[in-house]
Order: structure tokens, then C-alpha cells, then sequence
């Protein structure tokens, strides 16, 4: 699962970024709107996935 969490963190900055690129080179606004609705839907999903595993003990060390 902190695979998971990670990955999903590492695809939002890339998404951030491709974004971030796409305004400052004055692309088509089409492509930065869509690269941040798949930010935000990555977002939500990373929060899901923590909000999750905290509740279901994933995120707790080992010896307790």
C-alpha cells in the first residue's frame, strides 16, 4: 500500500507539471484543463486510499 500511496503522489507533481508546462508555453487551455481534472482526480484518490488504510490499520507499525 505505501506503493501504491507513492506512485499516486509521484503521478500528481507529473501532472502538476505537465500542466505547469502547458501554461507556460500557451498551449491549447483544453490540455491544461485536462491534465488538472486528472490532478484533482488523482488527488482525491490518494486521499481515499489514506483515509482508508487509517481507518483500516495500514498505516500502523508493525508491533502495535
Amino acid at each position: 500500500m505505501k506503493i501504491a500511496a507513492i506512485t499516486l503522489l509521484l503521478l500528481i507533481m507529473l501532472t502538476l507539471a505537465f500542466a505547469l508546462r502547458s501554461v507556460s508555453r500557451g498551449n491549447a487551455p483544453r490540455q491544461t484543463v485536462k491534465a488538472l481534472t486528472l490532478r484533482v482526480a488523482l488527488s482525491l484518490g490518494l486521499f481515499l486510499l489514506l483515509m482508508t488504510g487509517g481507518m483500516l490499520g495500514w498505516w500502523l507499525p508493525h508491533g502495535r
